[in-house]
């Protein structure tokens, strides 16, 4: 019997787990391995940071409900990969070898690449775990006895800018709610070249529409931003031209401060040699498949794709919720190819959809594909965007308690948007 291992459990691993044991049945034994025993609905993040969720509303012990489906569970870091060997040693020294590999863990988050940066020994926050989210609830919370100046956005590196924009508008909705917003200056600091860039070279109009919103709700903005060192209330941005030289030196005060920070790939997979690029992503092929080991599948935001093209300041493209859940399905009908002798022939989707909350509105995004020139490029804001992400938050956590394999974008973000289906 081959035995599957599927190192991570987010949006990208658990689904991977469950479409395999759907798939391959009982000709294989699937074990899913993961840091932590729980599992983390990391979208809803932003909500947690200003107390509109608590944290077991959006989370939930991932043991129980493998089990239910005969999958193995071990909630152990994973320290090395012999990847030639197909061998894995786990933090505890726990041995296990396996016959395809699938990698869905996720980034690092690189707050050591801007000195004083990072929740646990900097002093900005961040919403990329709900630990840190919860971190940043707690400063929120002693911020709101004593108001002052709010920095938000994006360091060098950063490739999901997304969630910095919805903490932006949920904050400044949360301190209108509070009667707290006029005490409280609000700018957003990000490395992309424009408001709006989202790593995609902009959407449609959504340059013009997120300045209007920044505007509406006296939001002010540093673009082409380096950041370059944070200290106790102070952030330090060098703004760059888009030629590449210095335009001003800011000294940024703030009396909360939520930055998201530039990724790498985790430690274990990017010491695999020939596994990854420079950054510690994995290098794939068309098919979700490593370059350089055949039995090796990675899908998610620990995937290599090249920017959309060269800014000022380093920005990377985002892994959106779509395109994770083609990249799974992809891997597992080409693992099922490979059992049967099969080429592989499935290719998850380069299309970028995102609902983004902004408090009590919201935005959407549909990029196709997300590399320009595109057949598809708009962006839409309403009220209606914000219902549909309360609505598929609640969709998604009940898919991974239940074990449903059913495409949860396709049937429920696409038709939110209006749309059937999108193709390559």
């Amino acid at each position: 019997m081959k035995h599957i291992v599927v190192i991570g459990a987010g949006t990208g691993g658990m689904p991977a787990a469950y479409e395999l044991q759907e798939k391959l049945g009982k000709t294989c034994r699937i074990t899913v391995i993961n840091s932590s025993e729980q599992f983390q609905f990391v979208p809803s993040n932003p909500w947690v940071a200003v107390g509109w969720r608590e944290a077991d509303a959006i989370s939930f012990p991932i043991r129980p409900y493998l089990d239910k489906k005969g999958i193995g569970f071990i909630a152990q870091p994973v320290s090395t990969i012999d990847a030639d060997n197909n061998h894995l040693t786990l933090a505890d020294g726990q041995q296990l070898d396996y016959d395809y590999l699938v990698i869905t863990t996720g980034p690092r988050l690189a707050f050591e690449e801007v000195p004083g940066s990072g929740p646990q020994s900097g002093y900005t926050q961040s919403i990329c775990t709900l630990q840190h989210a919860l971190h940043a609830n707690e400063a929120y919370q002693r911020f709101l006895e004593n108001p002052g100046p709010v920095i938000i956005g994006a360091m060098p590196g950063a490739s999901c800018f997304g969630p910095a924009y919805e903490f932006a508008f949920i904050l400044n909705t949360d301190l209108r709610r509070r009667k707290l917003r006029h005490k409280v200056p609000m700018t957003y600091v990000s490395s992309e070249p424009y408001i709006g860039h989202l790593g995609l070279g902009g959407v449609g109009d959504s340059k013009s529409l997120l300045e209007s919103e920044f505007r509406n709700n006296d939001i002010k903005w540093v673009t082409n931003a380096r950041t370059t060192q944070v200290e106790d209330g102070k952030l330090l941005v060098t703004e760059i031209n888009d030629d590449g030289s210095v335009r001003k030196e800011h000294v940024l005060p703030f009396a909360f401060c939520m930055m998201l920070p530039a990724f790498k790939g985790v430690d274990a997979v990017a010491a695999v040699p020939g596994l990854c690029n420079p950054r510690g992503f994995v290098l794939i092929d068309e098919f979700q498949r490593s370059k350089q080991y055949r039995n090796i599948f990675a899908a998610g935001v620990c995937v290599a794709i090249p920017p959309v093209e060269v800014t000022p300041v380093a920005t990377g493209a985002p892994k959106t919720g779509y395109m994770i859940e083609t990249m799974v399905t992809a891997i597992v009908h080409n693992i099922h190819a490979d059992l049967h002798d099969e080429p592989a022939t499935a290719k998850g989707s380069w299309n970028a959809i995102c609902l983004a909350d902004m408090g009590d509105t919201g935005a959407a995004f549909v990029a196709l594909p997300q590399l320009p020139p595109r057949n598809v490029n708009w962006f839409k804001k309403g009220k209606w965007v914000h219902l549909a992400k309360v609505a598929f938050e609640k969709y998604f956590l009940h898919k991974m308690k239940t074990g449903s394999s059913e495409p949860v974008y396709e049937k429920y973000v696409l038709k939110a948007l209006g749309i059937e289906r999108l193709e390559q």
